[in-house]
C-alpha cells in the first residue's frame, strides 16, 4: 500500500508542478509583450513563427526555442544571474544571438 500511496502522491505533485510551469510561462508571455504583436523580437530583428515569438536557440540549454522577447531584449525564458541568460540577451540586442 505504501508504494501505491507514494506513486499516486508523486503523479500529482508531477501534474501540480506542470500546472505551475504552465501558469508561470503564460504570465511571463504577457508580462513580456502585452501587446501580443511580438514588437521585441521585430525590434531585435529576429526571425519569428506565426504567434510573433522569436526563434532563437537557448544557450543554457542547448535547444531550440520560440521565445517572446521583451523592448529590453530578454527572453521570456531569460534567469537574471544566470551567466548563459545574460549573454543570450547581451547576444540579443547586438544582433548575434543564434537563430533557426
Amino acid at each position: 500500500m505504501d508504494d501505491r500511496l507514494e506513486r499516486v502522491i508523486r503523479q500529482q505533485l508531477r501534474k501540480a508542478g506542470k500546472q505551475f510551469e504552465e501558469a508561470k510561462r503564460a504570465y511571463t508571455e504577457a508580462k513580456d509583450d502585452p501587446a501580443g504583436d511580438g514588437a521585441g523580437a521585430k525590434r531585435y530583428g529576429l526571425p519569428t513563427d506565426d504567434e510573433g515569438r522569436a526563434r532563437i536557440v537557448c544557450r543554457r540549454h542547448a535547444e531550440r526555442r520560440t521565445v517572446l522577447v521583451d523592448e529590453e531584449g530578454r527572453p521570456a525564458c531569460f534567469e537574471g544571474g544566470h551567466p548563459d541568460c545574460e549573454g543570450c540577451a547581451e547576444d540579443v540586442r547586438e544582433g548575434f544571438v543564434e537563430t533557426w
